[in-house]
């Protein structure tokens, strides 16, 4: 047993919820998840250069499908538990997981979430951003400003050691004091070996809970910021969008992360 084993053995002695070794990364399993993570940020480099009003979500899945593969990979999301495109474009009140669609045309004025999510030589990288198609109001500005602090205080609040309801909680706390909330029962995942790896990471929970953050630990920081209630509901014709239940915006921004012996660090954003 080396000096990590028996720490992890200590903690988890002590009540802590401790990462399996197999969620710990390797440095060559590092390295090439970095690849896929570059790959992944240059997706989205490439949505972001395409967004604009009269543009159809499935051209964007079409520019995310067409990039991933000639540059040697596959998009993660699809045919991922029946997922059925390449990329998630989740358009104002759409919370996650809307599906690309040719007679959805972005309009002037809309806020959009597009998620990418690649695997490149099996290794698996996740980021996703918010846009502004065209002019949009002051209302649509602060939730995606609101959005972008609260993963920023989050990943601030992150620390070798710590626990992931240290950035739950400064995400959380953010959102409310300015009048907004957090979904619940969706959140961030582990990632890198494989598309969704344990933990489920909550952005809910109270500070010094949850599981302890050791070194080699890699997960997403992706909060979805509701402007009213945080309840939801799934499209029942498709089973996979996510509808705000009272019609409110909502906004997403996600982070992946490593953590470090020193620190968090921002893999794909």
């Amino acid at each position: 047993m080396d000096r990590l084993d028996i720490k992890l053995w200590k903690l988890a002695a002590k009540g802590q919820i401790v990462p399996d070794r197999s969620l710990l990364k390797t440095p060559e399993q590092i390295a090439a998840i970095r690849r896929s993570a570059a790959l992944n940020t240059a997706v989205l480099d490439h949505v972001a250069a395409h967004i604009k009003p009269g543009v159809s979500t499935a051209e964007i899945d079409a520019l995310v499908y067409d990039y991933t593969v000639s540059h040697g990979a596959i998009p993660a999301p699809l045919n991922f538990e029946g997922f059925p495109k390449s990329v998630c474009t989740s358009v104002n009140d759409v919370i996650c997981h809307g599906i690309p669609d040719e007679h959805e045309i972005l309009q002037e004025g809309d806020i959009i979430n597009v998620d990418v999510s690649t695997n490149l030589d099996g290794y698996f990288s996740d980021a996703s951003r918010m846009f502004a198609v065209g002019r949009i109001s002051d209302r649509s500005k602060r939730i995606i400003e609101v959005t972008a602090e609260c993963v920023e205080l989050g990943l601030r609040a992150a620390r070798p050691w710590g626990h992931l309801g240290d950035i739950a909680h400064a995400i959380h706390f953010h959102a409310q004091a300015c009048g907004y909330s957090v979904v619940e029962e969706i959140g961030g995942h582990g990632i890198g070996l494989a598309f969704h790896e344990e933990p489920f990471v909550s952005y809910v929970t109270p500070k010094g809970t949850e599981m302890v953050l050791v070194p080699g630990m890699m997960f997403t920081i992706e909060p979805m910021i509701n402007e009213g209630s945080p309840d939801f509901f799934v499209d029942e014709d498709n089973g996979w969008t996510v509808y705000t239940i009272d019609g409110g915006l909502s906004a997403q921004i996600e982070y992946m992360v490593l953590v470090t012996e020193n620190g968090v660090e921002v893999l794909t954003k």
